[in-house]
């Protein structure tokens, strides 16, 4: 899952991007509210900690320029104030969820958790095409009654070929939202990633459901293959 945190105070974002990444996140960061709408607006996320009081854009002003970009990724506000009348208007303007500083750790992820399963990418947490099933939450995969043992990336990548199940999905965006798109990542792993998914989802049960597209990327077939 990629995150986008949104927060000037460089050691709050510092901390949270090593606590979110240590959690199996990928996280961008951006210091200010102009850059981190851009950002948000021109790429994709799964959710977006974003903080209200912020340079050139508050908080406030960038989840609204998101919902009127039509943007409906989750957002989860933080602010230094614990008054109502922030959190009213953090909501009114399109946050999914408010937390005030300081927050208890375990509890911005547990939020964080629940925002990426109700979010626009991920309603439930039993994503399927056929008998090909996993469960987010018991992070079990399933082809028929059979369970499949993943490793935590082969899953990530599963998990996001099933949620877009019958769509194109190119190499740079599996890279982009499975592991990073940082240099120390290409897209042959991904090459290499969709292999192990193929001997363990398909092979053993003789089925051909992650299609290669050349030259573009894969597509997993909508009826399990």
């Amino acid at each position: 899952m990629r995150v986008l945190i949104i927060e000037d105070d460089a050691s709050m974002a510092a901390s949270l991007q090593k606590g979110l990444e240590a959690e199996g996140y990928i996280v961008d960061v951006t210091f200010d509210g102009q850059d981190g709408l851009w950002c948000a607006t021109e790429f994709e996320f799964d959710a977006v900690v974003l903080d209200i009081m912020m340079p050139k854009l508050n908080g406030f002003l960038v989840v609204k320029g998101l919902r009127e970009a039509g943007r409906t990724v989750p957002v989860l506000m933080l602010s230094a104030k614990d008054g109502e009348l922030d959190q009213t208007e953090a909501l009114d303007m399109g946050a999914d969820d408010y937390l005030s500083k300081p927050f208890s750790y375990p509890i911005l992820l547990a939020r964080l958790r629940a925002l990426i399963r109700r979010g626009s990418t991920m309603r439930t947490s039993i994503l399927s095409a056929g008998d090909l099933q996993i469960d987010v939450s018991a992070h079990r995969c399933t082809r028929g009654e059979t369970e499949i043992e993943l490793t935590p990336k082969e899953f990530e990548l599963m998990a996001y070929l099933l949620l877009h199940a019958g769509q194109l999905v190119t190499k740079q965006e599996l890279l982009r939202h499975v592991w990073s798109d940082d240099d120390t990542f290409d897209t042959n792993i991904v090459e290499v990633y969709v292999g192990y998914l193929r001997r363990k989802i398909d092979v053993p049960f003789g089925r051909t459901s992650i299609e290669t597209v050349r030259g573009h990327g894969y597509r997993l077939a909508d009826d399990g293959g």
